[in-house]
């Protein structure tokens, strides 16, 4: 048996033949002939398709940024519970900064040690196209710990549980607060909001797993618009909700306000991958046929404290998880053709982040309005409330057909617009919003209906159809 890998074993032992060997040596000495030509002051780009250890994934994250330095940079969200740096890379024109209009996105991989192929996939990804308009991040990695536990016990050996958790025992994807259950007892209480949920101060009396405070503050600290979550063991898409509506329900569709957006989300990933849609692939045991290759996540299976629930509830970011196959740590051989399998759907999902509206909630003045708020009801349904940034820009995911869409901020009138979203757009339709200052004490707002309704025109802001008086 190999020695325990997070203690210093030549401590102990004075050597190999007394029962001290790296159990990971097998797996960088692989890696020495690929990476040994590699100079510092020339940052390669090749792509190698074989398992990194999490020093060799630093360095490919490294390197890609100093060679790409002016599209890409490294940064740290924080540290797992064993001190391993959390490094995420992102990919922009402008990088370090938020771009006004321009929208956030993430995508997270190996958030259950053992389920290794996403955080691969997201080290051979290398945008292009979408850096003018998109800033994409990446974390490759989200339980380094509970990595190098399963790749110890390699491809061949390892199981469905060894390195799924962190360091402390923690499955991070059952984690985060669970804002769902708080959903489901207020949802009926008048004025109580349903979008931008705070997380309770129970949540902090039990264990919170370093790496998923990380990713907390991570989130709440940029304004992101969807991201997709990279797991294994299963060949579908899951949209939220992932906790059942009824406590006593382990399968029980469960869907959120913005479910058609969520649908469409996980479609673009499904029809876009090789074989997810099709009815024909062989499953791991789960029965999709009727679906496509999608689930709603409650449906499936039943959880609390999921990190796409909290994504959603918490900042109103849309997340999907992707199981990528049945195998949760495959060979090495079939490191290729997966990446052939999901390129063009890694990428498609990333573009569809630029379907919905775009615009700016600005005053009279031009400024943006810091603290204003867009909700959005569409198809007699009240959706859930994007985020609006300090900068007043706003990003909405939405599908097609009739909206309405009314901004507010304290202190400025309120103004609606009622929009129409086309079947087909290639990018996201501007709407901007301007909000008058209201001086008096008590405001009431009298919004003016018009029969009219306003195409979206992708090129041009729309023109306001209802407005305010105060």
């Amino acid at each position: 048996m190999a020695w325990p890998y997070f203690l210093d074993c030549d401590r102990f032992f004075a050597g190999e033949q007394e029962g001290c060997h790296d159990p990971l040596a097998p797996l960088r000495a692989r890696h020495e002939v690929a990476f040994s030509n590699l100079s510092p002051d020339e940052p390669s780009t090749i792509i190698q398709f074989a398992y990194h250890s999490n020093a060799q994934m630093y360095s490919v994250l490294k390197r890609t940024a100093a060679k790409c330095s002016h599209i890409s940079r490294t940064y740290s969200i924080g540290r797992s519970t064993e001190g391993k740096d959390l490094l995420a890379i992102e990919f922009t024109d402008n990088p370090g900064g938020h771009e006004l209009l321009e929208p956030e996105i993430k995508l997270v991989g190996n958030m259950h040690g053992n389920e290794v192929l996403g955080r691969q996939l997201l080290l051979y990804l290398r945008i292009q196209t979408l850096v003018n308009t998109t800033r994409i991040h990446i974390l490759a990695s989200m339980n380094p710990d509970g990595y190098e536990l399963a790749a110890a016990e390699g491809h061949e050996l390892n199981g469905w549980t060894v390195g799924r958790t962190n360091a402390q025992n923690l499955d991070l994807n059952r984690n985060f607060p669970d804002l769902t259950s708080i959903l489901y007892r207020n949802r009926r209480i008048k004025r109580f909001r349903t979008d931008h949920i705070p997380i309770p101060d129970s949540y902090w009396f039990g264990k919170v797993a370093s790496e998923t405070y990380a990713v907390m503050k991570w989130i709440r600290s940029v304004p992101f618009v969807q991201s997709a979550s990279l797991h294994g063991g299963e060949l579908v898409i899951s949209y939220p909700f992932d906790f059942s509506r009824h406590l006593h329900e382990e399968r029980m569709f469960s869907p959120t306000p913005d479910e058609q957006a969520f649908k469409q989300l996980a479609r673009t990933y499904a029809d876009s991958h090789a074989s997810m849609a099709d009815n024909n692939t062989e499953r791991c045991g789960a029965s999709f046929i009727r679906s496509g290759g999608i689930i709603n996540g409650a449906l499936w299976y039943s959880f609390p404290g999921g990190m796409s629930d909290f994504n959603y509830l918490h900042t109103n970011c849309l997340e999907i998880t992707v199981e990528l196959g049945c195998d949760k740590f495959p060979s090495e051989e079939e490191l290729y053709p997966e990446w052939l399998r999901n390129k063009e759907a890694l990428l498609s999902f990333m573009e569809s982040v630029h379907r919905g509206i775009k615009g700016v909630v600005m005053d009279e003045e031009g400024y943006g309005i810091k603290g204003a708020s867009i909700s959005v009801v569409g198809e007699f349904l009240v959706k859930m409330s994007p985020q609006v940034t300090t900068e007043g820009d706003y990003w909405r995911l939405m599908n097609s057909g009739r909206h309405i869409i009314t901004a507010s901020a304290k202190g400025y009138s309120r103004v609606s617009k009622r929009i129409y979203l086309p079947a087909h757009m290639e990018k996201a339709g501007r709407v901007n919003f301007v909000l008058k200052k209201c001086f008096q004490k008590y405001d009431i707002d009298v919004r003016v209906m018009t029969s009219e309704v306003y195409y979206v025109d992708v090129s041009v802001m729309i023109s306001e159809v209802l407005m305010s008086v105060s």
